[in-house]
């Protein structure tokens, strides 16, 4: 009896934090799902090598930038920025600009010792770079509604490297076929195509390339 006095409790809490919600934070959620729904179909593609699948994977990628593009659009509209708003979208994005490209490229077969590393750094840029975002937007700003500039490339430019993968696989280049080949380095190996996952990650980074927010 006494468990069910708590839980009638806490009801109202759950129901007042979905009261928190705007339209903008649905949309961003969209964006979410797309990028969970992008690794899913990347490790069904491993389990049954249907190129259907790994391209469903890769289409999630501009899914999640419309939505992305979308609630920030709905956002204004509504003039609904919030705090609650600006860390969805972040965690959103590291999802499906962060996690999903390197989960897709992992799928098509950057699966040596150092293309491993180079997708977990690829990961952690992204991680680093929305986390600065967050704390610098304000300062950025200088009390505008937005910042003039982005300090780095947007995580959401990692949907090239999806488009990459996409043809590669169009083309038949997965697995052992992947362009560039392979190189033993020491212990492990190394698929050169990889390095564009490094690449991504040092720019999104880079303090010093300022790109205009439009």
């Amino acid at each position: 009896m006494a468990h069910l006095e708590s839980a009638a409790r806490r009801a109202p809490r759950h129901f007042s934090m979905l009261r928190g919600f705007h339209l903008a934070d649905f949309v961003t959620l969209a964006n979410a799902a797309c990028g969970t729904a992008a690794v899913f179909l990347a490790m069904l593609f491993m389990a049954s090598q249907s190129l259907q699948h790994f391209y469903a994977a890769a289409v999630m990628a501009p899914l999640a930038l419309m939505f992305d593009v979308l609630d920030g659009r709905v956002a204004r509209w509504r003039q609904t920025h919030s705090a609650l708003g600006r860390e969805l979208d972040s965690l959103a994005d590291i999802v499906s600009f962060g996690v999903a490209p390197a989960a897709l490229g992992f799928a098509a077969g950057l699966q040596g010792g150092w293309d491993v590393i180079a997708l977990i750094y690829f990961v952690c840029c992204g991680v680093s770079r929305l986390a600065r975002y967050n704390v610098t937007a304000e300062t950025l700003s200088a009390g505008a509604a937005k910042v003039p500039y982005f300090e780095g490339t947007p995580i959401p430019t990692s949907v090239l490297l999806t488009g990459v993968l996409a043809a590669a696989a169009w083309q038949g280049a997965l697995g052992d076929s992947l362009w560039g080949g392979a190189w033993v380095l020491g212990p492990w190996v190394l698929h050169p195509l990889a390095l564009m996952f490094v690449l991504s990650g040092t720019l999104m980074v880079s303090k010093t390339l300022h790109i205009p927010k439009l």
